[in-house]
């Protein structure tokens, strides 16, 4: 299931089997299953994804989750995770699992965050200890937890830095993906639930000529695939579509490619169709929690007055528990109540969509009208 990539890193086997202009279908194999591209990661940032039961996620259609390092470094701790059998067991999940290095957390902790070429010295948000993130340190964490696919440790600088900061950022992330390259072949590449496979991260914001800089360099150093990282941070939509197109066209075909933070369905289809494999964010169980709901037609904000008596489900032609047994009133109902039904079935209604978008898409691939149906769901929205 596995073989030696670039430079002797684990590698997990990943192939075309589609291609409509630049959205692909791949497959990728995994010691926990296989995955087939392109593909949405439901975020389980502290060891679940909200609301959700494994097999509930199974049953919806979900593929590989994703969840943080940072979060469960420091609670319960990753020796915690290893000695209760690994992620995999922790979570109750049996499938893929994508480990976010900390590194985003950086950039939403800047305020008591000391970035140095070192690593990252920071207070924890949950006891204000002292803690010293390095690159070393995020590989070591991940390969105790466990997952399939890990991430190098980088700099994420917010979108409104200025431009020699940004070079900054991007030389950090070199000099810290090559040590994380360096840590991961130290131990074998092996975690608690076995290989683990680590994906580089391309930084340098909107300026392209940092991300060509940063793109080349990982290349350089080699690794089985690659991700396109901060974007979506607060930038002007067209510049993260230019950005992340020029920085897609750098990338190998063979390897797999993930844009890291994005949920909307339009932005979804969007990384689909510059040739993105993979991608995750909390927004779809996030607004669920707010009570919000992904459909056909945008966003239902079930907090509405209208709905209050509505006899509707939330689509006609959805299959999730909300949809085949519940109005539109009684969930609005729920919401306002702060009662556990509303969110819960919210984010499973939310994820489905997802999930329905994303295998609607491969189907469109597959049969070469990709920007037919991306323009079909693009104007519902």
């Amino acid at each position: 299931m596995s073989s030696a990539g670039p430079g002797g890193l684990p590698d997990f086997p990943f192939s075309l089997e589609a291609i409509d202009g630049r959205a692909r279908v791949g497959r990728l194999e995994t010691p926990h299953g296989t995955v087939i591209t392109p593909c949405f990661m439901p975020v389980g940032t502290k060891g679940t994804v909200k609301g959700m039961l494994p097999a509930g996620l199974k049953s919806l259609g979900a593929q590989i989750i994703l969840a943080n390092t940072y979060h469960l470094a420091l609670r319960p701790g990753s020796d915690v995770v290893r000695d209760l059998g690994g992620l995999h067991r922790f979570m109750g999940w049996e499938g893929p699992i994508l480990t976010d290095s900390g590194g985003f957390q950086v950039f939403s902790l800047l305020d008591t965050a000391d970035v140095q070429d070192e690593g990252v010295a920071f207070r924890s948000v949950y006891d204000g200890s002292r803690h010293l993130f390095t690159p070393e340190r995020a590989i070591a964490e991940q390969q105790a937890l466990g997952a399939d696919f890990i991430m190098c440790f980088d700099q994420c600088p917010p979108a409104t830095e200025d431009r020699s900061l940004v070079e900054r950022a991007v030389q950090r992330t070199t000099d810290w993906a090559r040590r994380c390259r360096e840590a991961h072949l130290a131990a074998e590449g092996r975690g608690t639930g076995g290989l683990q496979m680590l994906l580089g991260i391309v930084q340098g914001g909107t300026f392209a000529d940092l991300r060509r800089r940063s793109a080349e360099a990982l290349l350089e150093i080699g690794f089985p695939g690659y991700a396109v990282g901060g974007l979506s941070v607060g930038e002007d939509r067209e510049l993260m579509l230019q950005s992340t197109e020029s920085t897609v066209n750098l990338l190998p075909r063979e390897r797999v490619r993930y844009f890291m933070g994005i949920g909307d369905p339009v932005g979804i289809l969007d990384m689909i169709a510059l040739g993105v494999d993979l991608f995750d964010c909390v927004l779809p169980t996030r607004v669920a929690r707010m009570g919000t709901a992904f459909t056909k037609e945008g966003r239902l904000n079930l907090r509405n007055a209208r709905f209050a008596v509505d006899p509707d489900p939330l689509e006609d032609d959805c299959d999730c528990t909300a949809c085949q047994f519940f109005s539109r009133g009684a969930i609005r109902h729920f919401v306002g109540q702060k009662e556990m039904l509303g969110a819960q079935l919210l984010t499973e209604h939310n994820l489905r969509h997802l999930f329905r978008l994303v295998d609607g898409a491969r189907a469109a691939i597959r049969e070469g009208r990709f920007e037919e149906y991306r323009g079909s769901v693009s104007a519902g929205w």
